[in-house]
């Protein structure tokens, strides 16, 4: 999902290679997620060439950890002491529990669709129950059973990178200012029952789609347009976030959501642009894009031609869902590998997140609980995990900052406990 403030994409076009150590506080780029069940809107993370934080597990291994040495589980006291929010994403996951399909993803190695469901009532019934700080934290220790992320090197790294939801001017109706399209899913487009793109459906079979460059030149997708934007550059930063509001000429928010993809990968034209000369590598980020783009505007499709990968959308109510179709919550909601990952689950994340003090955006160490509910095109191993930021310029900053690594907990209420 997300980028108005451009600086949060700043990451996204880089080609930093990055091992699992302390990496540089580079910018992150949203990503697409390999649809699961429903649509989705966000959608972040690119192909990053982040080959050690995107290390896969072997065969047949779980990619959370039991902890069993008490001196191993974080301290839980200063999450504890803001909740804020937190009981909503705990509605939201509950919410998709109750759908048939989220049983399809269960069990979770021992954890069941039911041990999930009272792991969050559980957790839910302790935040009513009124206890903060260190009393909450003595709580957790004694009523749930901690899991981690084996991360990227078989030790718990998990890199934290930063999505949100750009902000657009744009409008259903093209006009002299709004004549870049986003288009709807086509109906030849066939995709598996988890939602991954097989391709085109034709009388002979089902073919690859066809690439970004012949479906702009082909015209095939006439009549499928849905919303137009007045910037060409814009409408690709959307195809890599998956998912943006758009400010009607009324003033009015239309939320524009992930429906489909052409099956093609991504790929970097940051990248291409550096080998070209166009923007020294250390200044390359997506705000240097979009200014060079502005006075360039002539080598936009040049550039985002070098990614085949085209996305369709669909018209989205409401706020800005996630990959279980619940809605994301600010800091309460974070996107992992579904494929290896529990959906639904209540989470703890310790890393390093940014801050906002006046203009600058400051480093801070964060602890908190979240809760696994989206997914993105690139995230797709265990010491990979992208926060969601919020909405609008000031969640884009932040986003564009978040580059560290840290910590990644699961938590599941003891069997013992169990309803």
């Amino acid at each position: 999902m997300k980028a108005r403030i451009f600086l949060a994409l700043c990451f996204v076009f880089l080609m930093c290679a990055a091992g699992c150590q302390k990496p540089r506080v580079l910018e992150p780029f949203p990503t697409e997620p390999p649809k699961q069940e429903l649509p989705q809107p966000r959608i972040q993370e690119e192909e990053l060439p982040l080959q050690k934080y995107s290390k896969q597990l072997p065969p047949g291994q779980l990619a959370l950890r039991k902890i069993t040495d008490p001196a191993e589980i974080p301290d839980f006291t200063e999450a504890c002491e803001d909740l804020s929010n937190l009981e909503t994403a705990i509605h939201n996951s509950l919410n998709y529990l109750k759908k048939p399909s989220s049983k399809l993803f269960f069990p979770y190695g021992e954890i069941t669709h039911q041990h999930m469901e009272e792991s969050l009532n559980a957790f839910a019934e302790l935040i009513h129950s009124g206890h903060r700080g260190s009393d909450l934290n003595a709580l957790i220790r004694e009523q749930f059973d901690i899991y981690v992320s084996v991360g990227c090197d078989d030790k718990g790294t998990v890199l934290f990178t930063g999505y949100f939801t750009p902000v657009f001017d744009g409008s259903r109706e093209s006009s002299g200012r709004f004549k870049y399209p986003l288009y709807s899913q086509p109906e030849d487009l066939e995709k598996n029952p988890e939602g991954v793109t097989l391709g085109r459906r034709t009388v002979d079979g089902i073919v690859p789609y066809p690439p970004r460059a012949e479906l702009e030149d082909s015209g095939m997708l006439q009549g499928r347009e849905i919303m137009w934007l007045d910037d060409p550059f814009q409408v690709f930063i959307v195809h890599v976030q998956g998912s943006a509001m758009i400010r009607q000429p009324d003033g009015s928010l239309v939320g524009i959501g992930y429906a489909a993809n052409n099956g093609h990968p991504y790929q970097s034209i940051g990248q291409k642009m550096v080998e070209d000369g166009k923007i020294p590598e250390d200044r390359m980020s997506l705000s240097a894009m979009i200014e060079y783009f502005k006075a360039h505007p002539n080598e936009i499709s040049e550039y985002t031609r070098q990614n085949p990968r085209f996305v369709f959308f669909q018209v989205a109510d409401g706020p800005p869902r996630g990959s279980l179709n619940e809605p994301v919550v600010p800091y309460r909601t974070i996107a992992t590998d579904k494929s290896i990952f529990p959906r639904a689950g209540l989470t703890f994340i310790s890393t390093t997140l940014p801050r906002t003090s006046g203009n600058d955006v400051l480093q801070k160490p964060y602890s908190g609980f979240a809760l696994d509910q989206d997914t993105g095109g690139a995230i797709r191993a265990p010491g990979r995990c992208d926060v969601y930021m919020g909405q609008g310029d000031t969640a884009g900053r932040l986003a564009g900052k978040t580059y560290r690594e840290g910590r990644l907990y699961y938590l599941f209420v003891k069997p013992e406990l169990r309803n």
